[in-house]
């Protein structure tokens, strides 16, 4: 009674999809014949797979659709150029196929199927078909070589390592690579929160361009040299640090996020994008330890108190890089505090 009522359920999701899909030829043309795989098919050409997927198998394929691909290209944060460059793209496409004819009616609940990549899928008919997380849509798709079952979602290996982002430049190398946060590279270097911001993270940062902190000085009636003297510099600065990886997109009208000083920002979508009363000029400068947003003002929050300071005739000018190689070894306990109170959220 429980094989039938498998079978009415792939009966039921047979009938139900209004996709057509073509069925002529071996496991590449079948694909090939379709729109709706037109990454994966892409895929396998990047992958130099298409002729192993032509040979005589048979082989099983689990294929993506171009609505698969896109909703984890999403999930990673990557394009579709980022996918196709991937070393590990071969195991990801391999995982998606088993050696043999599987047709649907050969599927048993809790089965589990060794795939050409190595590691094994596994069978869920408890509710419709599933493979792994990923539901099957349309099934028994026949070639000569093999057959192909439709899945909503790409199936990705425990072994597959998202390798993009470490190619990405730090936060801190991002600032040092413009000449228009020098200030703030410089005002990093005296908050010795140099370290902070080469942790591993993520973060993100919505930094202030130089022209954005000449106009603080102004507002302040404040020298450059005064600023950087200030023994609440390091509130300033973290207020502009958020634990986490937050995208342009992911923003919401009227949100709040506390920031790693501990006071809260505000999000305003209402004409462009504001944070606090500070406009973003340019948003989603990935790093390889979050993202940086540059914004056209400096965030001050109310825990800051501008104070008379005796000044050192050492004190460094804004924009000087000399101590750099100082302020990278930082302040390791205040790093290893910041990122065990993120890990705890």
């Amino acid at each position: 009674m429980k094989k039938l009522m498998n079978l009415l359920l792939i009966l039921v999701l047979l009938m139900s999809t209004t996709t057509v899909y073509a069925a002529e030829g071996d496991l590449v043309d079948v694909a090939s014949g379709n729109e709706d795989f037109s990454i994966l098919v892409s895929a396998l050409v990047e992958a130099e797979l298409v002729t192993a997927l032509q040979a005589e198998g048979p082989f099983t394929v689990f294929a993506p659709t171009n609505e698969a691909f896109q909703a984890l290209l999403n999930q990673l944060d990557i394009s579709a150029e980022d996918l196709l460059a991937h070393p590990q793209l071969s195991e990801v496409l391999l995982y998606h196929v088993v050696s043999g004819k599987v047709l649907s009616t050969d599927l048993s609940d809790g089965m589990m199927a060794e795939t050409l990549q190595g590691e094994s899928l596994s069978v869920d008919l408890s509710m419709g078909v599933k493979i792994n997380e990923s539901t099957v849509t349309l099934a028994d798709l026949d070639a000569t070589n093999g057959v192909i079952h439709v899945i909503d979602q790409v199936l990705v290996p425990e072994s597959f390592v998202l390798e993009t982002e470490a190619e990405l430049p730090s936060i801190v190398d991002i600032a040092l690579g413009n000449e228009d946060f020098s200030m703030l590279v410089s005002l990093l270097q005296q908050a010795e929160l140099v370290s902070v911001l080469q942790g591993e993270g993520p973060f993100t940062v919505f930094a202030p361009t130089n022209a954005a902190f000449e106009a603080l000085l102004d507002g302040l009636g404040v020298t450059p040299e005064a600023l950087m003297a200030q023994p609440d510099l390091s509130k300033v600065l973290l207020y502009h640090v958020l634990s986490g990886k937050i995208m342009s997109t992911d923003l919401q009208d009227g949100m709040t996020a506390p920031t790693v000083n501990g006071e809260n920002i505000t999000v305003d979508l209402s004409d462009g994008v504001k944070i606090n009363e500070s406009i973003v000029s340019a948003a989603d400068i990935q790093a390889s330890n979050g993202v940086v947003h540059v914004i056209d003002s400096v965030l001050v929050p109310n825990n800051f108190q501008l104070q008379d300071v005796d000044m050192d005739e050492n004190l460094p000018q804004t924009g000087d890089f000399s101590i750099l190689p100082y302020g990278l070894f930082g302040i390791a306990s205040l790093s290893g505090i910041l990122l065990m109170n993120k890990r705890k959220k």
